[in-house]
């Protein structure tokens, strides 16, 4: 039996097949909500856009209607809000590759970058800081690099999650592929709560009329 999350948006899944089949879609907006990261690492720093994806679909309701689609290589899930609609994603390729996941995604479901969401680790911001940005550089994030390069585009909006950056500089690596430490894990469940108010609530604004403005 089909998830009913996917049933009441329109995509569904057969037993029989290895791809989602897309029924028309709705009269209202559609964006695609993609969480950056590495698949099997989901408590890792660097993976804490899979962690606000998750977030986002159990505030949603869909967080047992998730899908794997082969075409684009990722767990989908869709949900309706208001009269909008998500396409939530969690690439099953590496952070260096999510872009392939992304691009083909936004092709399947007929969206520009502009309606296309990436949720992502921010060195630079400290944990718990949030911010949402339109367009811009990768600054260093490769999986953002990948987006921008796989969309041939910058326009993407982005909600930076802030994981801090390690004092010794040659330890980024390490830092950002190890697990939050047991304090850092007492933090998260508000940040991803404040994380999917902020998302929500911007993209309830944009299906509303004009783009509107972003966090610095």
């Amino acid at each position: 039996m089909s998830p009913p999350g996917l049933l009441r948006a329109g995509l569904w899944r057969s037993p029989a097949m290895s791809r989602c089949v897309l029924e028309p879609r709705p009269p209202g907006k559609r964006w695609l909500v993609a969480g950056l990261g590495n698949p099997g690492l989901p408590g890792t720093r660097h993976s804490v856009g899979m962690a606000v994806l998750g977030q986002l679909a159990r505030r949603l309701g869909v967080a047992e209607s998730w899908a794997r689609d082969r075409r684009c290589a990722a767990d989908l899930a869709l949900a309706p809000l208001g009269d909008a609609q998500l396409v939530l994603l969690r690439p099953r390729r590496l952070m260096n590759a999510n872009g392939r996941s992304v691009a083909r995604a936004a092709e399947m479901f007929g969206l520009t970058a502009e309606e296309v969401y990436l949720v992502h680790d921010e060195l630079d911001k400290p944990l718990g800081k949030l911010a949402l940005k339109l367009g811009g550089s990768a600054r260093g994030h490769n999986g953002v690099r990948s987006c921008i390069s796989c969309l041939n585009s910058s326009a993407m909006p982005r909600l930076r999650v802030g994981i801090g950056r390690p004092t010794n500089s040659e330890a980024v690596q390490a830092y950002v592929l190890g697990c939050f430490s047991p304090a850092e894990q007492e933090l998260l469940p508000l940040l991803l709560d404040r994380a999917t108010d902020l998302l929500l609530d911007h993209i309830r604004e944009r299906s509303q009329g004009p783009s509107v403005g972003v966090s610095p």
